[in-house]
């Protein structure tokens, strides 16, 4: 018994740093994913330092200095209410990236856990679990969010836990299948063999060794959230003044296209598509390096 114990902890607590080790490496090589990083630190730079640098006044409507168009003073012009544009694109790109990040990673927690209890569990309670989340699956995701934003208040926390709460079904399937595959191997028997708990098994063993496919779907989540924010935002759902994401500040400058107001729609639409692009070179990069790691 003692034997088996020191054989499985340490091949338990080796798999993750290995993995780890060569997921780095195979991202270090990919041009795709190191552009991808590379660009979503620029991104995140321009959002959350870049207001530190560039001081503008977001709170108060200025109707005199109203829709200017790029100059002196305002590098990318001012909106319908006077907000100097660039300003606003760094505030409202910080709002969407926090709302992003943390519905992912509530979304991933909730997914992560069941996923695991379901794949452990096996039989007709992984039955039951994975049918339950068949059927949240075949609601429309968009439409329950829509009500749910209408009903009550939008602010930053509330929108990340309402994309968080229906975002978590594809973390579940991923992270059953992944422990469908752990589950049976030398170093989960050794320790179900010396009478670790289901609750051990779990958080030691499972999904510590499932990190790589849990990390490459928080990057997908990221991107999911950010684009389910703007697209509330453009129908007016989203956050309320004196907040604003990336998807009101869109839907305010389509009202002005006619006029041919760029500047209120193309920055922040690049800021969209690059961020979104950003996330998804990165997740592709991990996902490839992951695979390569488990062959």
């Amino acid at each position: 018994m003692t034997t088996q114990n020191v054989e499985a902890r340490p091949e338990a607590e080796a798999v993750p740093a290995r993995s780890r080790r060569s997921v780095l490496r195979g991202l270090r090589r990919s041009p795709l994913g190191l552009t991808g990083g590379l660009l979503l630190l620029l991104i995140a730079g321009f959002c959350f330092l870049g207001p530190l640098l560039y001081r503008t006044n977001q709170i108060d409507v200025d109707l005199v200095n109203a829709a200017l168009p790029p100059g002196p003073g305002h590098p990318l012009g001012t909106d319908a209410n006077g907000f100097d544009v660039l300003g606003r694109l760094m505030a409202g790109g910080r709002l969407s990236l926090q709302i992003g990040l943390l519905a992912a990673l509530f979304a991933t927690a909730i997914g992560t856990l069941y996923g695991a209890v379901a794949g452990l569990a096996g039989g007709v309670v992984d039955g039951f679990l994975m049918r339950l989340v068949d059927v949240m699956l075949s609601v429309p995701f968009l439409f329950f969010v829509l009500i749910l934003s209408a009903r009550f208040h939008a602010d930053a926390l509330s929108l990340s836990l309402v994309i968080g709460g229906f975002s978590w079904l594809v973390s579940a399937r991923l992270v059953r299948g992944e422990v469908l595959t752990l589950r049976v191997r030398e170093f989960v028997l050794a320790a179900r063999v010396m009478g670790a708990s289901r609750r051990r098994l779990i958080l030691t063993h499972l999904i510590p060794n499932a990190l790589g496919v849990i990390i490459v779907n928080i990057t997908f989540q990221v991107a999911d959230a950010i684009l389910v924010v703007a697209a509330l935002g453009f129908l007016g759902f989203g956050l309320t003044y004196p907040t604003e994401d990336w998807g009101s500040q869109l839907a305010g400058g389509v009202a002005y296209i006619s006029a041919d107001y760029w500047w209120l729609i193309y920055p922040v639409g690049g800021c969209i598509v690059l961020t979104v692009l950003a996330l998804n070179l990165l997740a592709d990069a991990l996902r490839d390096a992951v695979g390569r790691q488990a062959d």
